[in-house]
């Protein structure tokens, strides 16, 4: 059977390949140029595009490559291959400190959260995979993926984006230090503030080695 095809979507992904390393911004006119289309037609399909986030316009009406294609670029580079290296750490974390354990990767000005095991405790800090969050100064997951946490350095937050949610976090780098995420570990603070010293910091420890170690072998660069 003949594969069934939308125009509209192939005009506006024809619209998204225009842009490249050495085209970053375009204008409506080179965009008319690069795709033969009319003006009117590149206008109703970029508005679509904007609206979902995959192009921005600025003050000038020149487009660029949205927020959404960096969100999904990391998922298409990864594959399979990151979640068969972090999610059985996460798992491993999950299970010996009872809590939510998550791994991070930082988007511009946000942070994803690229894979997660929620605690099993009826009492746990719920995160969904792939869900994104600007930057916060108070929160442990943001001083990880703020790039100047040393490595093995475990970062604490106590309430910095959620009353009565405590959180640690470490950043994880490859064995050339290039930073690739954080690993965090968080639940209500009633429970968790008297473990972080003598259990869960050390969990994040260990668990940033093993991925340090493992990273270049099954990732190399992304």
């Amino acid at each position: 059977m003949a594969q069934r095809r939308v125009e509209a979507v192939e005009r506006a992904l024809t619209l998204l390949g225009a842009f490249s390393r050495d085209r970053r911004e375009l204008t409506l006119t080179e965009l008319a140029n690069a795709s033969g289309f009319y003006k009117s037609t590149i206008l109703r399909l970029m508005a679509s595009l904007e609206y979902f986030g995959y192009v921005v316009r600025d003050e000038r009406g020149v487009y660029r490559i949205g927020p959404a294609v960096l969100r999904l670029a990391p998922l298409a580079v990864e594959g399979p291959q990151l979640e068969d290296l972090v999610r059985p750490v996460l798992v491993a974390l999950r299970e010996a400190s009872e809590e939510t354990a998550a791994f991070h990767v930082r988007d511009g000005e946000a942070r994803i959260c690229r894979l997660c095991e929620n605690g099993r405790l009826q009492l746990r800090h719920h995160l969904d995979e792939g869900a994104r969050v600007a930057l916060g100064e108070e929160e442990a997951v943001d001083q990880a993926l703020g790039g100047e946490l040393p490595p093995g350095r475990v970062a604490r937050s106590h309430g910095g984006r959620q009353a009565g949610l405590s959180t640690v976090a470490i950043a994880i780098h490859d064995d050339a230090g290039e930073l690739r995420g954080a690993l965090s570990l968080s639940g209500p603070s009633a429970r968790f503030d008297a473990r972080i010293e003598a259990h869960h910091a050390p969990l994040l420890i260990e668990a940033a080695a093993r991925l340090t170690h493992a990273w270049p072998r099954m990732l190399g660069p992304i």
